[in-house]
């Protein structure tokens, strides 16, 4: 009788631990994040996305996202305090190595018509990315991006941008249109945007920093320059 209870209370042991192995596993798997960032000027891709004032408006910038494994979908958002920026994009990522990713977004930054319209005139932009990490003997990375329909579906808009960290803290990138394109204001090939990077976070506490970073750039094809601040929650 005795041996009886002791193989049970193994067996219940085991099958608590495995559980518990499990369920680690799945959360370790499973995940969502939240947050947004508050940027002084929004500009993507080397282009001011507010041109109410000549250093734009601050825009707030929230965004969620679900990650299984190496599956991640979400949503990104942006809004300036002026009211002239609306822009709510979806997208889904599957990371094939630990350096290698390919997205494909979903664009809308016009909401000139219903959101739901997928017509072939639709608002809606829809652009695949393929991401190259780099290696840490040469963390050079590299990402390709070409809009494939909607709105932009007549031009195939192509860009491609390096980036390459100087420090934990400091990164140099460099993104250019590879053809002509109205979006990026390109007659053919033209560097739209190279920036530096700065990171840092400021300490109210042990308990609480906020994550802080500024941005040099430049447009060169369209001869401007910015300086965006943001921070992040």
């Amino acid at each position: 009788m005795k041996n009886s209870v002791k193989r049970v209370g193994k067996t219940l042991l085991v099958s608590a631990l495995a559980c518990s192995t499990l369920l680690t596993q799945a959360q370790e798997e499973n995940r969502f994040d939240v947050g947004a960032d508050l940027v002084s000027s929004y500009v993507w891709r080397g282009i001011q996305q507010d041109l109410t004032y000549s250093a734009g408006s601050p825009n707030i910038q929230p965004y969620a996202s679900f990650s299984y494994g190496n599956f991640t979908v979400g949503a990104w958002g942006s809004g300036s305090f002026t009211g002239t920026v609306r822009e709510f994009d979806l997208y889904a990522s599957y990371s094939f190595l630990d350096n290698l990713s390919l997205t494909v977004t979903d664009y809308n930054w016009n909401f000139s018509k219903s959101y739901f319209d997928y017509s072939k005139s639709t608002d809606h932009v829809y652009e695949a990315s393929l991401a190259y990490g780099g290696i840490e003997a040469l963390p050079l990375s590299a990402t390709v991006s070409t809009m494939f329909y909607g709105a932009d579906k007549e031009e195939y808009s192509t860009y491609l941008e390096l980036a390459y960290p100087l420090s934990s803290a400091v990164s140099l990138s460099a993104g250019a249109s590879l053809f002509e394109s109205s979006l990026y204001g390109t007659s053919g090939f033209g560097v739209t945007n190279v920036a530096l990077r700065v990171e840092k976070s400021i300490a109210f506490s042990e308990q609480f920093q906020l994550p802080m970073f500024g941005i040099v750039g430049f447009n060169p094809a369209a001869e401007n320059a910015y300086l965006v601040v943001g921070v992040s929650f």
